[in-house]
């Protein structure tokens, strides 16, 4: 899979990017867990749903926030991590301005910040959000949240307590005009260890479902 450099408000961002040959192909855009807790692009999650997306006919990018792996710049426990990541959706859609529809993904601390960059882009379509860090960080910005997702939660995550993943799960499904599914993966932690392709399996039938109702 070809590595990309573009620039990024920090400086250079390093990725990998796989492009589709349709040209009105769909997008996705796969932020990964935190830097500091040794998260980076290639985290298994990442890579897998990577693949995932590519499988279904998308262009797909994922990339190092600021201070990882090639990516210059400093960790900034949010405020630089959301702005690498709009610096990234502007440079995979410029590769794909007749884009049919536009996902984004994010895994823990990423899941947090893809949220954000959701309420700021209204064009992105759908998202998938593994293991959100709901006690964490706050995500009351979600008010409301603009298009429907699925949530993806292990039962026995020790660094995001159920109660916390449930609370905010509950409070989004309470809208009105969006859908949000929440599937909780039994005897599974925060890293889903040796769950990865039961992961992959419920976010492609999730992203499957909606690509065919979505038209």
């Amino acid at each position: 899979m070809p590595e990309v450099i573009f620039t990024g408000p920090a400086g250079r961002i390093e990725g990998r990017y796989h492009q589709s040959a349709e040209r009105q192909a769909p997008i996705a855009l796969i932020l990964h867990p935190h830097p500091q807790f040794g998260g980076t692009m290639n985290n298994q999650i990442a890579h897998s749903l990577h693949y995932m997306f590519m499988a279904r006919g998308f262009s797909v990018l994922r990339f190092n926030f600021r201070g990882v792996g090639k990516s210059q710049g400093l960790f900034e426990n949010g405020a630089g991590e959301l702005a690498d990541s709009a610096a990234a959706l502007d440079w995979v859609q410029g590769f794909n301005k007749e884009a049919r529809a536009c996902w984004i993904a994010g895994i823990s601390f990423g899941a947090w910040i893809s949220m954000q960059l959701l309420m700021r882009r209204p064009e992105i379509d759908g998202f998938i959000s593994v293991a959100p860090l709901a006690k964490h960080y706050d995500f009351s910005f979600l008010a409301p949240c603009p298009t429907s997702g699925l949530f993806v939660t292990g039962e026995v995550d020790a660094v995001t307590p159920k109660e916390s993943s449930d609370a905010l799960v509950e409070k989004l499904q309470a809208q009105k005009g969006i859908e949000i599914t929440h599937v909780e993966m039994p005897g599974t932690n925060h890293f889903f260890t040796d769950k990865v392709d039961e992961l992959t399996g419920i976010c492609a039938d999730y992203l499957d479902h909606r690509l065919e109702t979505d038209g």
